[in-house]
């Protein structure tokens, strides 16, 4: 893993509290968007077992089924917990660092959703079209938010860092 380095030259001017302060604002507007899908996410798969082909689901795709729920509360966990530390931790001037426990808890709550988008993708294409198309769902799916979610923003991180 490639460890962050601070820009020699500042992009703003703004004192330290400042930027503790932008960045909290920054991560909260993102864990807003994040929860409502997973949010929404949730509450599809928890109405899933009232359905009543439920019954009809492989013991491969109820597997699969338990494994989304089991990474949507997970991802529920770790998008909400920086509200927790926020209150548990207010006014103790310690932003810097609910910022960066709040960055690390948010990086793998959105681990955690990618698995369980890819873990819903899998079960719907198993239970419409077969286990072999869910396998090809999975692993469509799989590389689509691996490229996307991870591999695409680290190629810009290097390519806009330029030579240190």
């Amino acid at each position: 893993m490639t460890e962050e380095r601070e820009p020699t030259q500042p992009e703003r001017r703004e004192t330290a509290a400042e930027r503790s302060d932008r960045n909290w604002s920054e991560l909260l507007q993102e864990v807003r968007v994040t929860q409502t899908g997973i949010q929404i996410l949730s509450g599809f798969l928890l109405t899933v077992p009232f359905q009543a082909r439920f019954t009809s689901l492989s013991p491969a795709m109820l597997g699969v089924f338990l494994g989304a729920v089991g990474f949507a509360a997970l991802a529920t966990l770790l998008v909400v917990a920086p509200v927790s530390l926020h209150r548990i931790l207010f006014r103790r001037h310690v932003k810097e660092a609910l910022v960066t426990t709040s960055d690390v808890l948010a990086k793998v709550g959105l681990v955690a959703l990618a698995v369980t988008i890819t873990l819903v993708t899998t079960l719907v294409f198993g239970f419409v079209l077969g286990e072999t198309a869910a396998l090809v769902a999975f692993v469509v799916a799989g590389i689509a938010f691996t490229g996307v979610w991870l591999v695409m923003p680290l190629v810009l991180r290097s390519r806009l860092a330029g030579p240190r």
